[in-house]
Protein backbone atom coordinates (compact mmCIF):
# COMPACT_ATOMS: atom_id res chain seq x y z
CA UNK A 1 0.00 0.00 0.00
CA UNK A 2 1.63 3.41 -0.68
CA UNK A 3 2.16 5.69 1.83
CA UNK A 4 -0.48 8.78 2.10
CA UNK A 5 2.31 11.53 2.75
CA UNK A 6 -0.21 14.61 2.47
CA UNK A 7 -3.98 14.22 4.27
CA UNK A 8 -6.91 16.81 3.29
CA UNK A 9 -10.37 17.41 5.36
CA UNK A 10 -12.97 18.62 2.66
CA UNK A 11 -14.51 19.81 5.34
CA UNK A 12 -12.29 22.00 6.72
CA UNK A 13 -10.56 25.63 6.08
CA UNK A 14 -7.11 25.86 4.33
CA UNK A 15 -5.91 27.31 7.60
CA UNK A 16 -7.11 24.65 9.39
CA UNK A 17 -5.80 21.48 7.95
CA UNK A 18 -4.61 18.59 9.27
CA UNK A 19 -1.21 18.93 7.43
CA UNK A 20 0.09 23.20 6.68
CA UNK A 21 -0.99 23.64 3.00
CA UNK A 22 1.08 26.81 1.42
CA UNK A 23 0.05 29.76 -0.98
CA UNK A 24 3.17 31.10 -1.61
CA UNK A 25 7.05 30.69 -2.94
CA UNK A 26 9.61 31.00 -0.36
CA UNK A 27 13.08 28.55 0.50
CA UNK A 28 11.70 29.01 4.32
CA UNK A 29 8.78 26.96 3.90
CA UNK A 30 9.47 23.91 5.70
CA UNK A 31 9.26 20.35 4.52
CA UNK A 32 5.99 18.73 5.84
CA UNK A 33 7.56 15.11 5.10
CA UNK A 34 11.14 13.72 3.86
CA UNK A 35 11.07 11.07 0.66
CA UNK A 36 13.89 9.06 -0.77
CA UNK A 37 14.68 9.02 -4.77
CA UNK A 38 13.09 5.86 -6.18
CA UNK A 39 10.47 6.31 -3.79
CA UNK A 40 6.45 6.47 -4.64
CA UNK A 41 4.07 8.50 -2.61
CA UNK A 42 0.32 9.68 -2.44
CA UNK A 43 -0.74 13.14 -2.15
CA UNK A 44 -4.36 14.72 -1.36
CA UNK A 45 -5.31 18.30 -2.76
CA UNK A 46 -7.62 20.69 -2.14
CA UNK A 47 -9.26 22.98 -4.90
CA UNK A 48 -7.32 25.81 -5.90
CA UNK A 49 -9.40 28.49 -4.19
CA UNK A 50 -9.86 26.49 -0.61
CA UNK A 51 -13.38 26.16 -1.41
CA UNK A 52 -14.81 29.19 -1.97
CA UNK A 53 -16.52 28.07 -4.98
CA UNK A 54 -19.61 25.92 -4.75
CA UNK A 55 -21.40 23.81 -6.34
CA UNK A 56 -24.80 25.88 -6.90
CA UNK A 57 -26.38 27.97 -10.03
CA UNK A 58 -24.69 31.51 -8.85
CA UNK A 59 -21.65 33.38 -10.02
CA UNK A 60 -21.46 35.37 -6.78
CA UNK A 61 -18.72 33.33 -5.32
CA UNK A 62 -16.90 33.84 -8.58
CA UNK A 63 -17.23 37.41 -8.38
CA UNK A 64 -16.37 38.18 -4.76
CA UNK A 65 -13.87 35.53 -4.88
CA UNK A 66 -10.66 36.52 -2.40
CA UNK A 67 -7.54 35.98 -4.81
CA UNK A 68 -5.05 36.61 -2.19
CA UNK A 69 -6.14 33.04 -0.36
CA UNK A 70 -6.27 30.95 -3.66
CA UNK A 71 -3.33 28.16 -5.11
CA UNK A 72 -3.09 26.07 -1.80
CA UNK A 73 -0.21 23.81 -2.21
CA UNK A 74 0.37 20.54 -0.44
CA UNK A 75 4.22 20.26 0.24
CA UNK A 76 7.13 20.88 0.37
CA UNK A 77 8.29 17.43 0.16
CA UNK A 78 11.94 17.37 1.14
CA UNK A 79 13.68 14.67 -1.31
CA UNK A 80 17.10 13.32 0.37
CA UNK A 81 20.24 14.11 -1.62
CA UNK A 82 18.52 16.94 -3.69
CA UNK A 83 20.92 19.73 -4.29
CA UNK A 84 21.20 23.03 -6.23
CA UNK A 85 21.96 22.35 -10.11
CA UNK A 86 20.50 18.72 -10.24
CA UNK A 87 17.17 17.70 -11.79
CA UNK A 88 14.54 16.78 -9.58
CA UNK A 89 12.45 13.60 -11.99
CA UNK A 90 8.81 13.85 -10.72
CA UNK A 91 7.18 10.78 -12.66
CA UNK A 92 3.31 11.43 -12.27
CA UNK A 93 1.39 7.87 -11.97
CA UNK A 94 -2.00 8.49 -11.34
CA UNK A 95 -4.58 11.54 -10.33
CA UNK A 96 -7.88 11.28 -9.11
CA UNK A 97 -11.27 12.89 -7.46
CA UNK A 98 -11.59 12.45 -3.77
CA UNK A 99 -14.63 10.84 -2.78
CA UNK A 100 -17.28 13.15 -2.42
CA UNK A 101 -15.75 15.59 -4.48
CA UNK A 102 -16.53 13.90 -7.85
CA UNK A 103 -17.52 17.52 -9.39
CA UNK A 104 -15.75 20.70 -10.58
CA UNK A 105 -16.02 24.62 -11.85
CA UNK A 106 -15.04 26.73 -14.30
CA UNK A 107 -15.41 30.81 -13.93
CA UNK A 108 -14.81 33.93 -15.42
CA UNK A 109 -13.47 36.69 -13.09
CA UNK A 110 -14.75 40.01 -13.44
CA UNK A 111 -12.51 42.45 -14.94
CA UNK A 112 -12.11 44.14 -11.57
CA UNK A 113 -11.17 41.29 -9.85
CA UNK A 114 -8.70 39.08 -11.62
CA UNK A 115 -10.11 39.36 -15.48
CA UNK A 116 -8.84 36.88 -18.13
CA UNK A 117 -7.45 36.58 -21.30
CA UNK A 118 -11.09 38.10 -23.00
CA UNK A 119 -11.49 40.04 -19.80
CA UNK A 120 -12.49 43.00 -22.15
CA UNK A 121 -14.80 41.18 -23.51
CA UNK A 122 -16.05 39.71 -20.64
CA UNK A 123 -16.08 41.60 -17.94
CA UNK A 124 -18.35 40.05 -15.92
CA UNK A 125 -18.28 36.71 -13.60
CA UNK A 126 -19.64 33.37 -14.71
CA UNK A 127 -19.43 29.96 -13.61
CA UNK A 128 -20.24 26.35 -14.90
CA UNK A 129 -19.96 23.37 -12.72
CA UNK A 130 -19.10 19.87 -13.90
CA UNK A 131 -20.25 16.29 -12.62
CA UNK A 132 -17.26 14.28 -13.15
CA UNK A 133 -18.54 10.49 -13.95
CA UNK A 134 -15.28 8.60 -14.25
CA UNK A 135 -13.19 9.85 -17.28
CA UNK A 136 -16.10 12.13 -18.26
CA UNK A 137 -17.56 15.27 -17.88
CA UNK A 138 -20.73 17.13 -18.18
CA UNK A 139 -22.55 20.28 -17.05
CA UNK A 140 -25.78 21.88 -16.51
CA UNK A 141 -24.77 25.00 -17.44
CA UNK A 142 -23.10 24.47 -20.54
CA UNK A 143 -25.70 21.36 -22.18
CA UNK A 144 -25.33 18.62 -25.17
CA UNK A 145 -21.82 18.43 -24.70
CA UNK A 146 -19.58 15.70 -22.72
CA UNK A 147 -15.69 14.75 -23.06
CA UNK A 148 -13.29 12.88 -21.55
CA UNK A 149 -11.07 15.10 -19.75
CA UNK A 150 -7.44 15.27 -19.40
CA UNK A 151 -6.32 15.19 -15.84
CA UNK A 152 -3.23 16.75 -14.52
CA UNK A 153 -1.82 18.95 -11.82
CA UNK A 154 -1.91 22.84 -12.87
CA UNK A 155 0.67 23.46 -10.29
CA UNK A 156 3.77 21.77 -9.29
CA UNK A 157 7.29 23.25 -8.33
CA UNK A 158 10.49 22.92 -6.37
CA UNK A 159 11.29 25.66 -4.10
CA UNK A 160 13.15 29.04 -5.24
CA UNK A 161 16.27 30.28 -3.69
CA UNK A 162 16.42 33.43 -2.03
CA UNK A 163 18.45 34.39 -5.00
CA UNK A 164 16.22 33.42 -7.84
CA UNK A 165 13.22 34.81 -5.40
CA UNK A 166 14.92 38.78 -5.48
CA UNK A 167 15.20 37.87 -8.94
CA UNK A 168 11.65 37.04 -9.41
CA UNK A 169 10.21 39.79 -7.14
CA UNK A 170 12.75 42.63 -8.93
CA UNK A 171 11.71 41.64 -12.40
CA UNK A 172 7.83 41.39 -12.00
CA UNK A 173 7.91 44.77 -9.71
CA UNK A 174 9.73 46.42 -12.39
CA UNK A 175 6.66 45.71 -14.65
CA UNK A 176 4.25 46.24 -12.40
CA UNK A 177 5.66 50.05 -11.50
CA UNK A 178 4.98 50.51 -15.85
CA UNK A 179 1.25 50.91 -14.99
CA UNK A 180 0.72 50.76 -11.12
CA UNK A 181 -2.60 51.19 -10.93
CA UNK A 182 -3.80 48.77 -14.21
CA UNK A 183 -6.87 46.69 -13.86
CA UNK A 184 -6.21 43.41 -13.58
CA UNK A 185 -2.75 44.18 -12.85
CA UNK A 186 0.32 43.75 -14.63
CA UNK A 187 1.73 41.63 -12.17
CA UNK A 188 1.00 40.03 -8.45
CA UNK A 189 3.48 41.18 -5.80
CA UNK A 190 4.27 39.93 -2.51
CA UNK A 191 1.82 40.69 -0.04
CA UNK A 192 1.13 39.62 3.69
CA UNK A 193 -2.82 39.49 2.63
CA UNK A 194 -4.00 35.91 2.25
CA UNK A 195 -0.66 34.66 2.87
CA UNK A 196 -0.44 30.71 4.28
CA UNK A 197 3.07 29.88 4.86
CA UNK A 198 2.68 26.39 5.76
CA UNK A 199 4.79 25.75 8.97
CA UNK A 200 6.71 28.89 9.04
CA UNK A 201 6.96 29.73 12.56
CA UNK A 202 5.02 33.20 14.04
CA UNK A 203 7.74 35.12 14.49
CA UNK A 204 9.22 35.06 10.81
CA UNK A 205 5.65 35.03 9.32
CA UNK A 206 5.60 38.91 8.16
CA UNK A 207 8.96 38.99 7.13
CA UNK A 208 8.39 35.98 5.14
CA UNK A 209 4.99 36.76 3.35
CA UNK A 210 6.73 40.04 2.46
CA UNK A 211 8.93 38.17 0.46
CA UNK A 212 7.30 35.03 -1.01
CA UNK A 213 6.38 35.25 -4.43
CA UNK A 214 2.94 34.73 -5.42
CA UNK A 215 1.73 31.80 -7.22
CA UNK A 216 -0.05 33.18 -9.62
CA UNK A 217 2.68 32.55 -13.06
CA UNK A 218 5.03 29.41 -14.37
CA UNK A 219 8.42 30.58 -13.58
CA UNK A 220 11.97 28.87 -13.81
CA UNK A 221 10.88 26.50 -10.91
CA UNK A 222 7.74 25.62 -12.63
CA UNK A 223 4.78 26.31 -10.62
CA UNK A 224 1.56 27.33 -12.21
CA UNK A 225 2.24 26.26 -15.76
CA UNK A 226 -1.50 24.76 -16.33
CA UNK A 227 -0.28 22.51 -19.23
CA UNK A 228 -2.88 20.36 -19.77
CA UNK A 229 -0.36 17.36 -21.35
CA UNK A 230 1.60 17.17 -17.92
CA UNK A 231 -0.80 14.59 -17.04
CA UNK A 232 -1.01 10.91 -16.24
CA UNK A 233 1.86 8.84 -17.24
CA UNK A 234 3.94 11.97 -17.68
CA UNK A 235 7.80 12.76 -16.63
CA UNK A 236 8.65 15.77 -15.45
CA UNK A 237 12.58 17.04 -14.79
CA UNK A 238 12.32 20.06 -12.42
CA UNK A 239 15.22 22.27 -11.89
CA UNK A 240 16.61 22.20 -7.86
CA UNK A 241 17.47 25.12 -6.62
CA UNK A 242 17.21 24.50 -3.02
CA UNK A 243 18.70 21.73 -0.74
CA UNK A 244 16.02 18.57 -0.62
CA UNK A 245 14.54 20.66 -3.75
CA UNK A 246 11.07 21.13 -1.61
CA UNK A 247 8.56 19.58 -3.80
CA UNK A 248 4.98 21.41 -3.71
CA UNK A 249 1.64 20.97 -6.13
CA UNK A 250 -2.02 21.45 -6.28
CA UNK A 251 -4.54 23.16 -8.56
CA UNK A 252 -5.81 20.06 -10.02
CA UNK A 253 -7.35 20.18 -13.09
CA UNK A 254 -9.98 17.35 -14.47
CA UNK A 255 -10.04 19.05 -17.78
CA UNK A 256 -8.34 22.24 -19.31
CA UNK A 257 -7.47 23.59 -22.96
CA UNK A 258 -4.65 25.11 -24.18
CA UNK A 259 -4.51 28.59 -22.71
CA UNK A 260 -7.01 27.73 -19.73
CA UNK A 261 -8.58 31.57 -21.54
CA UNK A 262 -10.31 32.26 -19.00
CA UNK A 263 -8.03 32.34 -16.08
CA UNK A 264 -10.49 30.32 -13.62
CA UNK A 265 -10.45 28.21 -16.97
CA UNK A 266 -9.80 24.37 -16.48
CA UNK A 267 -12.76 22.34 -14.81
CA UNK A 268 -10.84 23.15 -11.10
CA UNK A 269 -11.39 19.96 -8.93
CA UNK A 270 -13.31 20.41 -5.52
CA UNK A 271 -10.41 17.63 -4.67
CA UNK A 272 -8.14 14.83 -5.82
CA UNK A 273 -4.92 12.97 -4.95
CA UNK A 274 -2.10 12.33 -7.24
CA UNK A 275 0.60 9.21 -6.94
CA UNK A 276 4.22 10.36 -7.61
CA UNK A 277 7.53 8.47 -7.99
CA UNK A 278 10.59 10.89 -7.54
CA UNK A 279 14.20 10.39 -8.80
CA UNK A 280 17.40 12.59 -9.43
CA UNK A 281 19.55 13.63 -11.81
CA UNK A 282 22.72 14.67 -10.32
CA UNK A 283 23.59 18.14 -11.95
CA UNK A 284 21.15 17.28 -14.41
CA UNK A 285 20.51 21.80 -14.69
CA UNK A 286 24.50 21.68 -16.58
CA UNK A 287 24.62 18.54 -18.05
CA UNK A 288 21.40 18.98 -20.34
CA UNK A 289 21.54 23.13 -20.35
CA UNK A 290 17.91 23.00 -18.04
CA UNK A 291 16.58 26.30 -17.29
CA UNK A 292 13.06 25.60 -16.98
CA UNK A 293 10.68 22.69 -16.74
CA UNK A 294 10.88 19.86 -19.22
CA UNK A 295 8.73 17.26 -19.47
CA UNK A 296 7.71 13.52 -21.33
CA UNK A 297 3.70 13.34 -22.56
CA UNK A 298 2.49 10.09 -20.89
CA UNK A 299 0.09 7.45 -22.97
CA UNK A 300 -2.92 8.19 -21.79
CA UNK A 301 -5.03 11.21 -23.75
CA UNK A 302 -8.55 11.60 -24.93
CA UNK A 303 -9.22 10.05 -28.34
CA UNK A 304 -10.64 12.94 -30.58
CA UNK A 305 -9.77 12.55 -34.04
CA UNK A 306 -12.00 15.20 -35.63
CA UNK A 307 -11.52 19.10 -34.87
CA UNK A 308 -12.88 22.48 -36.12
CA UNK A 309 -10.06 24.45 -36.26
CA UNK A 310 -10.38 28.46 -36.16
CA UNK A 311 -7.36 30.59 -37.08
CA UNK A 312 -6.65 34.22 -35.84
CA UNK A 313 -3.91 36.57 -37.00
CA UNK A 314 -1.92 39.99 -35.75
CA UNK A 315 -5.28 41.91 -36.21
CA UNK A 316 -6.93 43.12 -33.38
CA UNK A 317 -10.31 44.07 -32.98
CA UNK A 318 -10.26 47.48 -33.89
CA UNK A 319 -8.41 46.48 -37.24
CA UNK A 320 -4.92 47.33 -35.89
CA UNK A 321 -1.94 45.87 -37.35
CA UNK A 322 0.31 44.38 -34.88
CA UNK A 323 3.92 42.56 -35.80
CA UNK A 324 4.12 38.91 -35.46
CA UNK A 325 2.06 39.26 -32.45
CA UNK A 326 1.19 35.73 -30.75
CA UNK A 327 -0.77 36.78 -27.93
CA UNK A 328 -3.02 39.00 -30.20
CA UNK A 329 -3.33 36.25 -32.93
CA UNK A 330 -4.34 33.45 -29.99
CA UNK A 331 -7.19 36.17 -29.00
CA UNK A 332 -8.64 36.54 -32.43
CA UNK A 333 -8.90 32.73 -32.92
CA UNK A 334 -10.52 32.76 -29.71
CA UNK A 335 -12.72 35.13 -30.18
CA UNK A 336 -13.73 33.52 -33.76
CA UNK A 337 -14.76 30.21 -32.05
CA UNK A 338 -16.63 32.16 -29.59
CA UNK A 339 -18.97 34.32 -32.65
CA UNK A 340 -19.02 30.71 -34.11
CA UNK A 341 -20.71 29.05 -31.58
CA UNK A 342 -22.98 31.22 -30.57
CA UNK A 343 -24.81 30.95 -33.80
CA UNK A 344 -25.86 27.40 -32.76
CA UNK A 345 -27.92 29.32 -29.05
CA UNK A 346 -24.59 29.07 -26.92
CA UNK A 347 -24.39 32.43 -25.30
CA UNK A 348 -20.72 34.22 -25.30
CA UNK A 349 -19.72 33.32 -22.14
CA UNK A 350 -20.95 29.45 -22.18
CA UNK A 351 -18.57 29.49 -25.05
CA UNK A 352 -15.44 31.32 -23.42
CA UNK A 353 -15.80 28.84 -20.66
CA UNK A 354 -15.95 25.89 -22.97
CA UNK A 355 -12.81 26.98 -24.72
CA UNK A 356 -11.13 27.13 -21.74
CA UNK A 357 -11.89 23.59 -19.99
CA UNK A 358 -12.32 21.40 -23.14
CA UNK A 359 -9.53 19.56 -24.78
CA UNK A 360 -9.00 22.14 -27.47
CA UNK A 361 -5.79 22.06 -29.40
CA UNK A 362 -4.01 25.72 -29.36
CA UNK A 363 -1.19 26.12 -31.72
CA UNK A 364 1.38 28.63 -32.89
CA UNK A 365 0.62 27.66 -36.49
CA UNK A 366 2.86 30.22 -38.36
CA UNK A 367 5.39 33.16 -36.52
CA UNK A 368 7.89 33.77 -39.76
CA UNK A 369 5.03 35.82 -42.15
CA UNK A 370 5.78 39.27 -41.79
CA UNK A 371 3.59 41.33 -40.27
CA UNK A 372 0.58 38.36 -39.00
CA UNK A 373 1.51 35.67 -36.93
CA UNK A 374 -1.41 32.75 -37.35
CA UNK A 375 -2.57 31.35 -34.29
CA UNK A 376 -5.26 28.23 -34.41
CA UNK A 377 -7.48 26.65 -31.71
CA UNK A 378 -8.81 22.90 -32.32
CA UNK A 379 -12.02 22.50 -30.83
CA UNK A 380 -12.58 18.46 -30.97
CA UNK A 381 -16.51 18.53 -32.36
CA UNK A 382 -16.97 15.14 -30.93
CA UNK A 383 -17.45 16.64 -27.64
CA UNK A 384 -21.29 18.01 -28.83
CA UNK A 385 -23.83 15.49 -29.44
CA UNK A 386 -24.91 17.44 -32.87
CA UNK A 387 -22.91 18.64 -35.69
CA UNK A 388 -21.04 21.54 -35.30
CA UNK A 389 -19.59 21.59 -38.87
CA UNK A 390 -20.38 24.25 -41.53
CA UNK A 391 -23.22 23.05 -44.02
CA UNK A 392 -24.43 24.24 -46.86
CA UNK A 393 -28.06 22.55 -45.37
CA UNK A 394 -30.96 24.46 -44.58
CA UNK A 395 -31.16 23.59 -40.90
CA UNK A 396 -28.83 24.54 -38.04
CA UNK A 397 -29.19 23.26 -34.80
CA UNK A 398 -29.88 25.46 -31.77
CA UNK A 399 -29.82 25.03 -28.11
CA UNK A 400 -31.61 27.05 -26.62
CA UNK A 401 -31.00 28.39 -22.93
CA UNK A 402 -33.63 29.16 -20.42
Amino acid sequence: MTKTLFSIDLCKTPDDQPQPLHNRWHPEIPPVAEVSPGETFRVECIDWTGGQIKDNDSPEDVRTIDLSRVHYLSGPFAVQGAEPGDLLVVDILDIGALPNAEWGFTGIFSKENGGGFLTDHFPNAAKAIWNLEGIFATSRHIPRVRFAGLIHPGMIGCAPSKDLLGVWNKREKELFDTCPHRSPPLACLPTTQGALLGGIKKEHFDRVAQEAARTIPPRENGGNCDIKNLSKGSRLFLPVYVKNALLSLGDLHFSQGDGEISFCGAIEMAGGWVLLHVDLIKNGMEKYQVNNPIFETGPIAPLYSEYLIFEGISVDEQGKQHYLDAHVSYRMACLNAIEYLKTFGYSGEQAYLLLSCAPCEGRISGIVDIPNACCTLALPTQIFDFDIKPSSGKSHPQIYMK
